[in-house]
């Protein structure tokens, strides 16, 4: 596969953006990739396409795979594995936002439920301690409910929801 310039401008950049985000740049440039291919493209390919190391491919689309944003296909007459990318930006989106809440928010609420429990046993606890600590814990359950109510959500109402932007503040006033 031939890399134009426009679609190399595009895999620095989301590599870039990657990186910002805690993913590494090599994965985030494999994705792109793959989200511009035409075609389901080989190991080796990307590897070629990338000039990245064969091993740093094979790491990078195993956790592409696990964020479920490529997937595994085949090529009559082709014994290897061939990848694609999700290409509905959407639903893009939705899956790394359910797997950064799965990998970050999660155990973060994990670990402030034992925090809180133990601040409210611990009698030498600031009051204060006490008390951030059960207000951030409130706010990420809030938020966590808020999340699990809108994924569940019609792809064309979180569409409307979106292009309303902020018109949905006066919608909540009245």
């Amino acid at each position: 596969m031939r890399v134009t310039p426009v679609m190399e401008k595009f895999i620095l950049h989301w590599g870039e953006m990657g990186s910002r985000w805690g993913v590494n740049r090599s994965v985030a440039q494999i994705h792109a990739l793959l989200y511009l291919a035409a075609r389901p493209m080989p190991a080796e390919e990307i590897s070629e396409a990338l000039a990245v190391a064969r091993s740093n491919v094979s790491n990078s689309l195993k956790e592409l795979q696990a964020y479920r944003l490529i997937s595994v296909t085949h090529v009559k007459g082709d014994r290897r594995d061939h990848f694609s990318a999700e290409a509905d930006p959407w639903e893009i989106m939705l899956r790394i936002a359910e797997e950064r809440k799965r990998r970050e928010i999660d155990p973060a609420l994990s670990m402030l439920r034992d925090c809180v429990m133990e601040a409210e046993e611990a009698e030498d606890t600031d009051p204060a301690v006490r008390e951030r600590l059960t207000a951030m814990l409130s706010f990420l359950d809030e938020l966590t409910g808020w999340y699990e109510q809108v994924r569940r959500l019609p792809r064309a109402t979180l569409v409307a929801i979106v292009r309303l932007g902020g018109k949905v503040g006066s919608l909540v006033r009245r």
